[in-house]
């Protein structure tokens, strides 16, 4: 079995679910006793949180690098980022070690193809709806038609993940928002929803949700364990 570097703390809220679903795979794939062989580098996220608002990219850049060098000397073997917006500086994180990265967008656009869909909504932080680190690799890498909410749309979608989810807190109110905003990605024609923010998937459930839901940090955290496993 691979050891899995996690690079998590985004919120911590997420990256207790990464930590549950690859060991609760890992036992599922080979039963008894067994768990999944993680290292987990945890950021204090409010730090992250202050360079994202600044846009002080560059340093989230550095310190993003450090840790996957901290997971490197640590034994992991591939590396994964426990959240969508900071793939951001994924390619450079990759540059910066020799162990492999198991991208969150890769993930994610392989079960969509699975499921046959091609047009799907993204529900995620602004940084990461609004640029095109993400939906632009779905696009051009995996040939899927990515649509993202009307302008006042990502601002609720954003503010409910950084003041709300991030902080443990779920709300009726903002799942009634999230449901309002999906039925309108639909009536756009999209076929499936991403929920393109680790923590989206604390609010919004499939029993939700009429149309097939993508939660990423489920995706992701179960295509480590497969890889770990392979």
């Amino acid at each position: 079995m691979k050891t899995i570097g996690l690079i998590g703390g985004m919120s911590w809220e997420s990256t207790v679910e990464y930590y549950r679903i690859v060991n609760e795979r890992v036992a599922h794939r080979l039963g008894g006793l067994h768990s999944a062989r993680c290292v987990l580098y945890s950021f204090d996220f409010d730090e992250i949180e202050t360079l994202q608002r600044r846009g002080a990219w560059d340093e989230a850049t550095r310190r993003m690098i450090d840790a996957a060098r901290a997971v490197e000397r640590a034994g992991a073997d591939f590396l994964v980022i426990c959240t969508n917006t900071m793939h951001k500086m994924a390619g450079d994180v990759q540059a910066a070690v020799r162990l492999p990265l198991l991208h969150i967008a890769d993930a994610t656009a392989e079960r969509i193809q699975a499921a046959e869909l091609h047009k799907v909504g993204l529900l995620a932080t602004r940084f990461t709806m609004e640029e095109d680190f993400y939906k632009g690799r779905l696009v051009a890498k995996h040939g899927l038609d990515v649509v993202v909410p009307a302008e006042p749309e990502r601002r609720v979608v954003h503010d409910v993940i950084y003041n709300e989810l991030c902080r443990g807190e779920i709300k009726d109110e903002s799942r009634r928002q999230f449901r309002a905003i999906i039925e309108r990605l639909a009536d756009a024609g999209c076929a499936g929803i991403i929920l393109g923010c680790t923590e989206i998937g604390l609010l919004i459930k499939q029993e939700h949700c009429s149309l097939p839901l993508f939660d990423t940090a489920v995706i992701h955290a179960e295509a480590a364990a497969e890889f770990a496993l392979a």
